[in-house]
């Protein structure tokens, strides 16, 4: 079994500790849901009239329009004052107890079993194992754009040492805050560079072939370095990862293509896309969700577990990572905006990434109540790898991972598919 660390525990009475700066861009969170919620008295004659557009089924929306015209205006405008108030109240009260919660990520990590630039893998296997031990390595690879300990995120919700403890042995890649050197880099140097070599590090450490797991954005990753490299890898899992960027909504991909386009000058100039900048383009997928979860938070009681990995959660989403400038134009533009990736165009080390390539053990698990990447985006790509095993946990997409659901729909199947493909002749 794995070393497992005390639980976080709240600073002594009286510590003094920062008001976080999240959520993150919070000027451009708070314009928005006050922007809503206190326009809201001046649709009410238009809804009244009946010229208000509505997204509701036609029918529902005349009954509406019936109930409103049947109440006493001045007291329909009191009623909806008071709940506009209402719910600014929950949202600036979820905001204040989640700047000022006592809750602080304290998990130890393990050493760094290998470094370079700014990026370390750190090994999460049983302290005691020795790297041939037969335990079966994993590496995992997260995005570029959040930081890697979501696959290790509380004492409750830590996918990594839940695995070392199922006879696995993970090894969570951190790709580090960008330096001067990697502010230089495309998605190709970290690909067939960076990736390239970590995996290459623990195929000597273990003497043969890895199992690779990407999660979201680096499974787009592990696709690629897959078809690089496909003697050195064991099997393959995605874990919600995108392919047809154009599936699902398509006008709202090509809309962050476009919103990001006019960030291209300043990149050249910053050298990166800052973090806030990626929040406000990714803001605008659901723009009143800040609004809703705050205010729900609100409702919670500071102490309780579900207030703590709510905090926990959203520190992580706060802590995100720039991109380097190259990677961002790639990213934003030829993925989200041209759809390269579904199209054959995207190109890594002077070669077209085709899933069709690949023929190690492949497993995708597609949540279904996915709002970030669309399941018709990630069955896409699942469906171009010959042979993928397909499952679809009833679970969104940070859920699959940390909800209460994820050990069951997405680790026990994902930790016993690891053991499968492990087994002799399964990869050949």
């Amino acid at each position: 079994m794995t070393q497992q660390p005390p639980p976080p525990r709240p600073p002594p009475p009286g510590t003094l500790l920062p008001p976080r700066l999240g959520p993150r861009p919070l000027g451009l969170h708070l314009t928005t849901a006050l922007s809503i919620l206190l326009s809201s008295p001046a649709g009410l004659p238009w809804l009244r009239n009946g010229s208000l557009p509505w997204k509701r089924p036609q029918r529902a929306a005349a009954a509406l329009r019936k109930m409103v015209v049947e109440v006493d205006p001045e007291a329909f405008r009191h009623a909806v004052d008071r709940e506009m108030r209402r719910r600014i109240d929950g949202l600036l009260t979820g905001l204040h107890g989640y700047r000022h919660h006592p809750y602080r990520r304290n998990l130890v990590e393990p050493p760094p079993v290998w470094t370079e630039g700014s990026s370390r893998l750190l090994d999460h296997g049983t302290p005691s194992a020795a790297p041939g031990a037969a335990e079966i390595p994993v590496l995992l690879v997260p995005s570029l754009i959040n930081r890697h300990y979501i696959l290790d995120l509380s004492q409750e919700r830590s996918l990594v040492r839940w695995l070392a403890g199922q006879g696995l042995r993970p090894y969570l890649l951190d790709w580090g805050w960008p330096g001067e050197l990697e502010r230089r880099f495309t998605l190709g140097d970290y690909i067939a560079g960076r990736l390239d070599r970590a995996l290459a590090f623990l195929c000597q450490r273990h003497h043969g072939p890895i199992a690779v797991a990407g999660y979201c954005m680096g499974g787009m990753l592990a696709v690629a370095l897959t078809q690089l490299r496909p003697a050195s890898v064991r099997s393959l899992t995605l874990l919600a990862t995108p392919w047809d960027f154009h599936a699902g909504d398509r006008a709202l991909a090509l809309g962050l293509g476009i919103a990001a386009s006019p960030f291209v000058p300043a990149l050249e100039a910053w050298g990166e896309m800052p973090v806030d900048a990626i929040q406000t383009l990714f803001a605008g997928l659901d723009p009143l969700l800040v609004l809703r979860k705050f205010r729900r938070f609100a409702d919670l009681a500071p102490g309780s577990a579900e207030a703590q990995a709510f905090v926990a959660l959203e520190d992580w989403l706060n802590d995100g990572i720039p991109l380097v400038a190259a990677v961002a134009r790639e990213c934003l533009i030829g993925w989200y905006g041209r759809n390269e990736a579904a199209l054959g165009k995207w190109v890594v080390a002077g070669c077209c990434v085709d899933p069709a390539a690949i023929r190690v053990p492949t497993l995708a698990l597609i949540p279904g109540h996915d709002r970030i990447v669309a399941p018709a985006s990630a069955r896409a790509l699942a469906n171009r790898v010959p042979g993928a095993r397909i499952l679809t946990p009833a679970l969104g997409h940070i859920g699959m991972i940390v909800g209460r659901g994820a050990v069951d729909q997405v680790w026990r199947p994902f930790a016993q598919w690891l053991h499968d493909a492990a087994q002799p002749g399964v990869r050949d």
